[in-house]
């Protein structure tokens, strides 16, 4: 065997590997047949060159294929591919002095687990016992948490 089929073994699977990293995410037989080709340009390189070639390539091996996959996820076709937006959103917190276990409030939306609801000037996202509540209904505070009320309607206690 020459040297060009170890270099065409090395590119083949090179090659391979991006296609698993860029195209086809996951384990597939792209990312197994790339590992195997460049597995096999090693072993080649042993036997056929000896142990000097033989590192060579290995060293070849593991420094051009992770360069290769950082210089392209850097490059634009590769940034195309990955997730950069940052999440600038938060979640809504309350006043907890203003809302005590006890309060009465009205539902401003249906309660479907979740909801809005008002209690004491505060429109709010709260949380039903697991029942639904309809539209502008009454309602008790059961439970405060961190960042969520849970509420029940007020003519299930009466």
């Amino acid at each position: 065997m020459s040297i060009f089929v170890i270099i065409l073994l090395i590119f083949l699977g090179l090659l391979l590997l991006m296609i698993e990293f860029a195209v086809i995410p996951g384990i597939t037989i792209a990312g197994i047949g790339g590992f195997l080709l460049l597995g096999a340009s090693v072993y080649i390189a042993f036997v056929e060159y000896g142990s000097l070639a033989g590192f060579i390539t290995l060293a070849v091996v593991l420094i051009a294929a992770p360069l290769m996959i950082y210089y392209f996820f850097k490059s634009r076709a590769g940034k195309k591919m990955t997730l950069e937006t940052k999440i600038t959103g938060k979640v809504e917190t309350f006043v907890h002095e203003k809302i005590n276990i006890g309060d009465i409030g009205k539902t401003i939306g249906r309660l479907a687990p979740m909801g809005k609801v008002k209690i004491n000037g505060e429109t709010i996202e709260a949380k039903s016992n697991g029942s639904f509540i309809d539209h502008n209904t009454e309602i008790e505070v059961l439970k405060i948490l961190a960042n969520s009320i849970i509420v029940e309607p007020k003519n299930l206690e009466s």
